[in-house]
Order: C-alpha cells, then sequence, then structure tokens
C-alpha cells in the first residue's frame, strides 16, 4: 500500500509492538522513494490502456469502405507504400482484423520505424505513422526506462521491489488486532474529518487493492533488465531445443520488437530465431510458387490466421518469415490463442511454430497475466485496468496528504516515524533483507545499504536524526 503516513492507533489497551514501529518506519522510507515512481507507472499506464483497450497503439481506428471484390493481392497493398517511400525497406505487414479495417506496413526508412495505413481493397494510402513517437510508444518507454535506457530501468526495477515491501508493511500496519475489527479496514469511516479521514480511507483503498497491485509488480517486473531478464525469464522461456533439426540463428526472438516496445510474446523473447536455407521443417508454401509475401500470407491463411495477425519479413539473408498472432502485439483478446510460425524464406517450408500450449508454465502463468497488466482481455479489462491506475494515483496522493498533515506546522523536516527504543532492528531488517536479496537481488542490494546507512549514519549523528525526526 503507497503511503508515507503513520501507522492506524491500536485498539484500547494494546502496547504497539517494536515491530510494528519498524515496520511503519520501513513503510514510509520505501514511500518516499516509490511513490513518483508509482505515480509515474499508474499515469503512463493510463495512457497505454487508453490506447490498447480504446483504440489501437498506432492511434484511433482506420476504417475503409468495403468493396464487393476481394481485397488487393498483399503485393499490390505493399507496392503503394514503397511507391510513396521508394527508399524504404518493407519489415512487416498487419492484417486488417475485420473486413472494414485498413492494412498496416511497416517500413525502415533513414532509421524511423513508419506504419503506413492501406485500403485494402483499392490500395490507397490513407495514413502514415511514425511508430516510434506514438502516444503509445512514449508512454512505454517512459514507464519502462524513464526514458534513461538501462539507469532506468534499474530505478524502476528497485522501486517495483521496495513497493513490494510497502505492501508488505501495510497490510502488517493495518491487519486487524486487539480491538480494531475488520469493518474499519475492509470499509472506510466516512463519519471522519481531516487526517483521520484520509487514513481511513487510504487504509481500506489499499487493502483492497494490495493483490492486485502485487500482481501488477510480478509482471512488470519480468521485463526488467535483472530480475526478469537474468533470472525469471530464462526459466520460463520457450526452449528452441524442442524444434528438431532447425539450425539456430544468433538472433532471438527480442530483435523482432521495436526498439523500446515489446511485441513478441515474454516467453519467446530469449527464444533463439531458426534461420533459412536448410532445407529442413515441414512442406508449407506448395512447391512449384515463389515464396513471397502474398503465399506466405496465404499460407497463414491455410494454418488458421485470421483477424489480425502480422507476417515479419525476413532481415538478412538467413531470415525468416514470421507469422504471429498475440495478445502482446494487441492481436488477440485471448492469450491462450497466442502462435508463432516462422518459415524459412527459400524454400516456403514451415521451419518452427510455439503456440500457448507449447509454452512452459510460467511462459503461460505471464502470458495470461500480461494480458491483464495490459488490458488486453477486452474492453472489461481496460475499464477495470483505468480504474486500477486512479486508484494507485490516489494511494499515493493520500500519502503525501496525510505526512503533509501530520508534519509540525512549518516545518520541513520528513518527520520519519521514530525508531523504537527496544527494536528488532536487526532481527527485522535482516529478515526483510534476506528474503529480498533472494527474491529480488537489486532491491535487496540497495536495502542492505540503506540499513547500513539508517544505522551507521541517521540513528547516530544528532544532525541527521533532527532532520529526519
Amino acid at each position: 500500500m503507497a503511503a508515507v503516513e503513520r501507522a492506524p492507533a491500536m485498539g484500547a489497551g494494546t502496547k504497539p509492538s517494536s515491530f510494528h514501529a519498524v515496520a511503519w518506519r520501513w513503510h514510509f522510507y520505501a514511500g518516499l522513494y516509490v511513490v513518483p515512481f508509482l505515480l509515474m507507472l499508474a499515469l503512463t499506464g493510463l495512457v497505454m490502456v487508453f490506447f490498447t483497450g480504446f483504440q489501437t497503439r498506432l492511434g484511433p481506428v482506420v476504417t475503409v469502405n468495403v468493396a464487393p471484390h476481394a481485397p488487393l493481392p498483399v503485393s499490390a497493398q505493399a507496392q503503394a507504400v514503397l511507391e510513396l517511400r521508394s527508399q524504404a525497406a518493407l519489415r512487416e505487414y498487419i492484417a486488417p482484423a475485420t473486413p472494414d479495417r485498413a492494412s498496416w506496413f511497416v517500413v525502415m526508412r533513414d532509421g524511423v520505424n513508419e506504419a503506413v495505413a492501406v485500403d485494402p481493397y483499392t490500395g490507397s494510402v490513407l495514413q502514415l505513422v511514425d511508430k516510434d513517437n506514438t502516444w503509445f510508444a512514449w508512454a512505454e518507454k517512459i514507464h519502462g526506462t524513464l526514458l534513461l535506457g538501462d539507469v532506468g530501468d534499474r530505478l524502476i526495477e528497485i522501486a517495483a521491489g521496495f513497493a513490494i515491501v510497502m505492501i508488505v508493511t501495510g497490510l502488517y500496519l493495518w491487519w486487524p488486532r486487539g480491538a480494531t475489527r475488520w469493518a474499519s479496514v475492509l470499509l472506510p469511516d466516512l463519519r471522519l474529518r481531516g487526517r483521520p479521514w484520509w487514513r481511513s480511507l487510504h487504509a481500506s483503498a489499499g487493502f483492497w487493492l494490495s493483490a492486485v497491485l502485487l500482481a501488477f509488480l510480478l509482471t512488470g517486473l519480468s521485463w526488467t533488465g535483472v530480475w526478469g531478464a537474468k533470472f525469471v525469464q530464462p526459466w520460463g522461456t520457450f526452449p528452441a531445443a524442442k524444434w528438431d533439426a532447425v539450425p539456430q540463428s544468433d538472433l532471438t526472438h527480442a530483435s523482432l520488437n521495436t526498439k523500446g516496445q515489446h511485441e513478441v510474446p515474454w516467453g519467446l523473447e530469449q527464444t533463439s530465431l531458426p534461420t533459412s536455407g536448410s532445407g529442413a521443417g515441414a512442406v508449407g508454401v506448395p512447391a512449384g510458387q515463389p515464396v513471397n509475401i502474398d503465399t506466405v500470407a496465404a499460407l497463414a491463411t491455410r494454418l488458421g490466421f485470421t483477424g489480425q495477425h502480422h507476417i515479419q519479413l525476413p532481415q538478412g539473408d538467413t531470415g525468416v518469415f514470421t507469422l504471429s498472432a498475440d495478445t502482446m502485439s494487441g492481436d488477440l483478446g485471448n492469450p491462450t490463442q497466442d502462435r508463432t510460425v516462422h518459415v524459412d524464406r527459400y524454400t516456403g517450408r514451415v521451419l518452427a511454430e510455439a503456440a500457448f500450449a507449447d509454452y512452459p508454465l510460467l511462459a503461460k502463468a505471464m502470458a495470461v497475466g500480461i494480458a491483464l497488466h495490459q488490458g488486453d482481455l477486452g474492453l472489461w479489462n481496460a475499464w477495470l485496468n483505468l480504474l486500477f491506475c486512479a486508484a494507485i494515483v490516489f494511494l499515493c496522493l493520500s500519502g503525501i496528504v496525510m505526512w503533509w498533515k501530520r508534519r509540525p506546522s512549518g516545518s520541513w523536516r520528513l518527520v520519519a516515524p521514530p525508531l523504537p527504543r527496544n527494536r528488532p532492528l536487526w532481527k527485522g531488517g535482516a529478515w526483510v533483507m534476506c528474503v529480498l536479496a533472494l527474491a529480488f537481488p537489486l532491491t535487496g542490494a540497495v536495502l542492505l545499504g540503506v540499513l547500513l546507512l539508517d544505522w551507521l549514519v541517521v540513528s547516530r549523528l544528532p544532525a541527521f536524526k533532527a532532520a529526519l525526526g
């Protein structure tokens, strides 16, 4: 629960434990660091959910008039794009979700990823979008790295770990004990005024949201550069060894992402891509037919791809055609239907396939969890996520308001919760530190530093104690 405010008053005749005071102090200090990051994540999350749930990642839906004849061949639609952008390299085709939607093509031009909407019946170019500079793209980059690259990623990872500390300490502080009743936690007391009114609202909202916030933090942490990329993602990655006798590239599926954006399913990002030119695989494009965007699009239809799906073109001499439909790209509203197929660019043979049923158990859980996190499961999911993001903003702001009302008038001291005289600082703090260090190494390392700073400096120097107390 995001807060920088004191714990609730204990019931009459109940003496607060020393660990209760330590938990309150940790909750306060974690909030100093976490609250700005939670506000950022909630606000950028609001932007991202708006586009995934109510528009598209490229902006408003582009519609067309359905013609009485079949759509033009994909190559003819692509040609209209290349005539407009003669120096561009075609990278991707996105099939329309419904017959009255535009086709999209992604081209690389002078280092810029440009998405181009085309009327599939007339071949007319309808819209051009700089894919790297949409509202969604900027929100996702800020959400993941603060536009600071690896430094921003690490700062957010630390904040997410400390947010889990806030959830645990918040639940401990507000858990009913003594004369405190469950009703006072589950429902806010709107009869109160001033700081108690804010505290009651904050406690109830935080209590109800704690499990959801924990789920969001864990799915978000799965993308981070240390806990996610180094520890969790390798355990949950689809093993390319399942593709028997298929030569593998040095590139992974993550290379198919647009820079700064996640479009490949989490469980495939670290899986090696297959390579073209070996003669491996099963029959895909019929013998005697050329292997091009039209025959590969026809193969996608025969393989069961319908509605919106992606065909990424080979990049490099050994690259492959990649056919995919998944929730990460906004194609589907059901992650259990995720599917990725690779096709040899020379022979048209199907080299490899990975569907939801093939994922390891962790990858399956993450596919569902991330879809919920992003609001991909339908309008109900998008509306709930918008409500959740707004609630997190309220938790952060209410924590700040409570701290402001608690501080002495005219004072700019932090007014940190005092340490108990008989405190289990090292027992309690070391226990929390060990658990976090094992579960989240980066956060655990920072927590160790904070513990040492608090013990060696803050608790021993009067000047620091006066500034914080």
